[in-house]
């Protein structure tokens, strides 16, 4: 019997959810979770429909890629999910989508603003846009290099600020503290980018948000202090 049952398990049913939201097309899409006590990630494996996707499916791999457990081939987004947790030791999980809204705001390179406090909720300011990539960076490891310019996007930014990416030309990318989370925040991302599409279409010449509000909503849900729900 596998050792990994409860990791595959939490990744099978944050896979599904992105399919319940309908963040995915077909395969579109990928959800790991890491267990760092093992040193392995569980991904989704690539190119399963989400309709035939099984718990037994979900492939285990190690930090450098190398499957541990699985008869599939695991994502070929690993890679990039595997640089995200081999830099950023405070994440838990990974997910990718291909959802409208944000890869429209993707695919015309440019990064969301913070027009409203639903962001500010979230986001401690704008969500960035990766680079475009360069030709090099595509004739190399590409799924590597995609992490590598996630990271490079957060030089100057912790990722907890933005748990969530658009890759120029790509998709988005989101993290959390484990799968689940890293699904909630997938969702919440198509929601903040079809409303910023809609307030530029609206209002093409509207400015971001003033900071004071930016930070009150930010801090009063993420900051030291924080005051929103029920406490931990």
């Amino acid at each position: 019997m596998s050792q990994y049952l409860e990791l595959k398990r939490e990744v099978y049913e944050a896979n599904m959810e992105l399919d319940k939201r309908k963040l995915v097309t077909y395969t579109f899409g990928n959800v790991s979770q890491i267990d760092r006590k093992a040193g392995v990630v569980a991904i989704k494996p690539s190119g399963v429909a989400y309709e035939v996707l099984k718990p037994e499916d979900i492939v285990i791999v190690d930090l450098e890629n190398q499957r541990v457990e699985g008869k599939l081939n695991p994502s070929s987004d690993t890679k990039t999910h595997t640089y995200l947790y081999r830099t950023w030791s405070e994440i838990g999980g990974v997910t990718h989508t291909h959802s409208t809204y944000a890869t429209a705001w993707a695919q015309a390179q440019i990064a969301i603003p913070c027009y409203g406090t639903t962001q500010a909720d979230y986001v401690y300011g704008e969500i960035p846009c990766a680079a475009v990539m360069s030709d090099e960076r595509i004739n190399g490891d590409y799924e590597e290099e995609t992490g590598a310019q996630i990271v490079e996007c957060f030089a100057d930014r912790s990722p907890l600020e933005s748990p969530m990416v658009i890759v120029a030309g790509h998709a988005p990318f989101t993290w959390g503290k484990d799968a689940a989370k890293s699904v909630y925040h997938a969702v919440l991302l198509e929601e903040i980018a079809k409303m910023a599409y809609l307030t530029k279409t609206l209002t093409p010449s509207i400015g971001d948000l003033k900071q004071g509000l930016v930070d009150k909503h930010y801090l009063r849900k993420n900051g030291k202090d924080a005051y929103y729900g029920q406490g931990k």
